[in-house]
Formats: structure tokens, C-alpha cells, sequence
């Protein structure tokens, strides 16, 4: 028995496929291919940039210390800041007021002040304090109150022994860290729901047991993009410890520069230098990302969109005949 049809509708043969034209991307891209074609003529034609001396000297022994060095204070720097960062986070949700206000306090002085400016105050803190020591808090006041005559230090050390410029340099930048982790660590933690918490208590679990097992391991997927970017920033951050001063990479190209009068082809030595070390650090963030994100793409990944069409080709097509 034949079945009626909507005249309305058109017939599956006669429907035809129009491609869509962008004649603008083409233009686009025509754009961009002679700009880049034009950066990579002046690269190679102008002899500002002096390839030659770059080569001889990007690489000497000098620069190489001060790349490990940068290297070595950026990943002190991430690690302290992000430690305390956690903690300074974990502070900030706490309900008790004075936690939270201390936290606040903190993050609010070392966002608002700039980094240059604080690597310069920890670079003279010996002007604040000649010596350091370690003992008992207000001893010579509680001598004075009680009568007592007693020196209450244990041991002092001087300034210029302890505050060396890598300490300084690491003062500065972990402490200035600590501040924007904190609130990234935050807003991780406060993205995941509430009754994840609840849940977590209600088996007994403590708060810290729960933030450990639960709350952290999912905020994950939101911390380690900025984390990642942070680091990246840092590595970049890294050049301010030239005003301390410290002996990391920029500071050595940027020595070679002067010495020679070549400071020009040191600054596209240094460029050179930041692109390599940040593009390893890229990697390394896009698999860290892709490892906590598991479970949340939803088939947005390339991968996931070319299984999905292979399995759709492979499914019979019955020509546009109702079954």
C-alpha cells in the first residue's frame, strides 16, 4: 500500500549540495603569507641582525650558565610559589575570619606591588636589618619587665651571608607567585561543587583528607592552563633579576651586547632563547592539560571528530528511502 507524501517536501534526488565560497579567507591568507614571506626577506637580507656573531655568541659559555640559571629560578620559583599558593588558597576558604584575612592581606600586596619593584626592595633588605637572629621573641622587653637580664638569641647571621642576589631574585619572584596561584588555586577549587564536600564528610573524611582526595584532584582541570601560562611568565619574569643583580640568561646576552657594542643581535639572541625555552614549555602544558581533561572533551578532540566520521561513513546509506 503506498504511503502519501508531503508535496511540501522536495524529493532526496533533488536536493543538491551548494559549497559555501569565503572569498575573504582567501584573501586573508594571501595577506598573511606575503607578510610572512616579507619578515622572513628582511631575516636573511638585512645585515643588522648579523647571523655570524648571534651564532658565535648565543651559545658561549657564559650564556649557557646563565640558561641554566634562569632555568633553575624559574622551577624554584613555580615550585615555591605554587606551594605556598595552595596554602595561601586553602586559607582564603577557611571560615575562620582571621585565616582568611591574613590570606587576603597577603594576596592583596604582592598583586598590587610590580615584581621589579619588589626584587629591588628584597635586593636591599640588609639596609632594614643588618643581622638576623633567631631566638625569643621580645626578649629585651620581657627583661625589662621582669628585672631579668638575659640575651634571649640563639644565633644571628649577617645579612650579606643570607641575602645573597639568588635569594633576593627567589624572594621576590616566589613570593609574587604565591599571590596569583593562590587565586588561581581558589577559583579551581571553588568550581568544583559543594557537594562533593558535603559527600566526602558525610564518609567520614576530615577537611583536609577531602581537599586531598577530592576537591584537588578535580580542580586540576582548571588549574593547570593558568599554571601553565604562569610558568611560561615566569620564565619570561626571569629577566627582572638583571636590576638584583642576578646572572641569568638576559643579563648575560645583554653583557656580551654591551661589551661588543653589539647589543642589537644579543636582543635577538635573547628572543631566539625565550622562544626555544617557552615552545618546550608549551608542549609540555598542551599534554598536562590534555591528561585532565580526559573525560570532559565530549568529542571536541580532532582525534575523537575523525573516529566519529570514519564510523558514520561506514553506516549504509539506504538512498533516501523511508524504511
Amino acid at each position: 500500500m503506498a504511503t502519501a507524501t508531503n508535496p511540501a517536501e522536495p524529493a532526496a534526488a533533488e536536493i543538491k549540495a551548494i559549497p559555501v565560497r569565503h572569498p575573504g579567507r582567501w584573501v586573508a591568507s594571501a595577506v598573511v603569507l606575503l607578510l610572512s614571506a616579507m619578515f622572513v626577506h628582511m631575516l636573511f637580507t638585512n645585515d643588522a641582525f648579523q647571523w655570524a656573531f648571534i651564532r658565535d655568541n648565543a651559545l658561549s659559555e657564559p650564556v649557557m650558565t646563565g640558561a641554566k640559571n634562569t632555568l633553575i629560578l624559574t622551577a624554584l620559583s613555580m615550585f615555591f610559589g605554587i606551594t605556598l599558593g595552595i596554602i595561601l588558597a586553602v586559607m582564603r576558604l577557611s571560615p575562620n575570619p582571621v585565616l582568611s584575612g591574613g590570606a587576603w592581606v597577603y594576596v592583596w600586596f604582592f598583586r598590587a606591588v610590580p615584581r621589579v619593584v619588589l626584587l629591588i626592595l628584597f635586593g636591599n633588605l640588609g639596609v632594614l636589618y643588618a643581622q638576623y637572629d633567631v631566638g625569643i621573641p621580645f626578649d629585651r622587653q620581657i627583661a625589662d619587665l621582669f628585672g631579668l637580664s638575659f640575651d634571649g638569641r640563639f644565633f644571628g647571621v649577617s645579612a650579606n651571608t643570607i641575602l645573597t642576589a639568588f635569594v633576593a631574585a627567589l624572594l621576590g619572584l616566589a613570593l609574587s607567585e604565591a599571590a596569583y596561584m593562590a587565586e588561581i588555586v581558589r577559583a579551581g577549587i571553588s568550581s568544583i561543587d559543594e557537594g562533593q564536600t558535603e559527600a566526602a564528610q558525610a564518609l567520614g573524611m576530615s577537611r583536609g583528607r577531602s581537599m586531598r582526595r577530592i576537591v584537588l584532584p578535580q580542580a586540576m582541570r582548571v588549574i593547570v592552563p593558568p599554571t601553565g601560562n604562569e610558568t611560561i611568565a615566569m620564565v619570561k619574569d626571569t629577566a627582572l633579576v638583571a636590576f638584583v643583580p642576578y646572572y641569568e640568561l638576559f643579563f648575560q646576552l645583554q653583557a656580551i651586547g654591551s661589551r661588543t657594542f653589539q647589543l642589537f643581535p644579543m636582543l635577538v639572541a635573547a628572543c631566539l632563547w625565550y622562544l626555544a625555552i617557552t615552545s618546550v614549555l608549551m608542549v609540555g602544558q598542551h599534554f598536562l592539560e590534555r591528561r585532565y581533561a580526559r573525560g570532559t572533551r565530549r568529542g571536541t578532540d580532532r582525534a575523537d571528530r575523525r573516529s566519529l566520521l570514519r564510523v558514520l561513513r561506514r553506516q549504509p546509506s539506504n538512498g533516501g528511502k523511508d524504511a
